[in-house]
Order: C-alpha cells, then sequence, then structure tokens
C-alpha cells in the first residue's frame, strides 16, 4: 500500500479489538483502537479514517448510536459493524443508518474479519 488505509476499532471487548488491531497491523493498516462509543465519536470528529470496525454493544454510547452520530455530524467514514447481535432486524437497522458491511463476530474469526476487510478495500 502506497498510503496507509486509517481504520479504527470501536469494541469494548479488549481481546477481540486487539486481536483485530494486531493483525490489521500486520497487513499494513494504520489503526487505533477505542473501547467506547463516546470516544471513536469523538476521535472521529477529530481524525480522518477510512473505514470504522464498530461493535454494538458498548458503554456511554453503543454502535447504533455512533451510527446515528456519524450521520448526523456528516462524517464520511465506511462502517462495518462487528457484533454479536444476529438478528435481522439489527443488521437491517446497522444497514439503514449507514453500515456498508455487518459481521457477526461468532460466526468469524479475526482472520476472516482482516480478509473481507482487504476485500472492500481490493487488496
Amino acid at each position: 500500500m502506497d498510503q496507509k488505509i486509517k481504520i479504527l476499532i470501536a469494541d469494548d471487548n479488549k481481546a477481540i479489538a486487539m486481536a483485530l488491531d494486531l493483525k490489521l497491523k500486520h497487513e499494513g493498516f494504520e489503526t487505533k483502537v477505542v473501547f467506547n462509543g463516546k470516544e471513536a465519536v469523538d476521535l472521529l470528529e477529530k481524525e480522518k479514517f477510512d473505514l470504522l470496525v464498530l461493535d454494538l454493544i458498548m458503554p456511554q454510547l453503543d454502535g447504533f448510536g455512533v451510527l446515528k452520530s456519524i450521520k448526523e455530524k456528516g462524517i464520511k467514514i465506511s462502517v462495518i459493524v462487528s457484533s454479536d447481535l444476529s438478528q435481522p432486524e439489527d443488521i437491517n437497522k446497522a444497514k439503514d443508518l449507514g453500515a456498508v458491511d455487518f459481521f457477526i463476530k461468532s460466526n468469524m474469526s479475526v482472520v476472516e474479519m482482516v480478509e473481507k476487510i482487504k476485500e472492500y478495500f481490493k487488496i
């Protein structure tokens, strides 16, 4: 990659967040990690990222709240939701709020998530 793609990971599950962070860095992405929705929105207002990998169930501001804030504030970013919520209504709500994809954590390994992210950027 000539210019590093910047990815923000927002997930309160520290083990998953750090594993994804490590694997994405190993693949050449630039990453930052936050552990709640409020931190994610605050950082998105200050820095430009190419992608947000967003958990839905987080403290302070859940993923749906983050998606709403991104939309309201006019922040231009692609969002992939990564969650244990797997009901069709949750997936549809996330996509209606602007998510480009939805990963169900229990169905995907971190390696599979990274491969899907690479596909998204056509790497």
